[in-house]
């Protein structure tokens, strides 16, 4: 079995997640809120809606931004090597994939503005088939890689 990759990615992008869970919380309390006021208002609609409702957005309130975005980092794993790249990640389900550097036909570097913030930058590797990320790399980090990719890709095309 082979052994997993040695690289993790930036241990900031564990607040960058954080951010951007705590933003997508807006809409399941928004939700949870509106069942509490349609109820009030509805007749036909039971009371029990709205408080099952508030349970799951309690249980998402702790689970999405504190436990989700560590144990993500935690399984977020990469490796470059000379004729592939090796990538793994998951939460519940680990996956482990490699990509050739023959199959290789485009690298780029992509940020938003939580990303940004924290100096990270996503890197994104194209195949004909695919496309690959490794996220949460320092925006240096993740330049380098880039170019490294790119000429390894190139010289492995000039090889074939």
């Amino acid at each position: 079995m082979r052994q997993p990759p040695k690289h993790r990615i930036a241990e900031e992008a564990i607040k960058a997640w954080r951010l951007t869970a705590f933003l997508f919380l807006f809409i399941p309390i928004a939700i949870t809120i509106g069942a509490f006021i349609l109820e009030h208002f509805v007749d036909f609609i039971s009371i029990w809606i709205p408080i099952i409702l508030i349970i799951v957005t309690i249980i998402d309130v702790i689970v999405t931004p504190f436990v989700i975005p560590k144990l993500r980092w935690r399984r977020w794993k990469y490796e470059i090597l000379d004729q592939e790249i090796y990538i793994q990640h998951g939460i519940l389900i680990v996956t482990q994939s490699v990509i050739p550097m023959a199959r290789v036909q485009h690298v780029d570097t992509k940020q938003g503005l939580i990303l940004s913030n924290y100096q990270l930058a996503t890197l994104t590797i194209t195949t004909a088939a695919t496309t690959h990320e490794i996220p949460a790399l320092r925006e240096e980090e993740a330049a380098n890689l880039r170019d490294l990719i790119s000429e390894l890709a190139r010289v492995e095309q000039d090889d074939v």
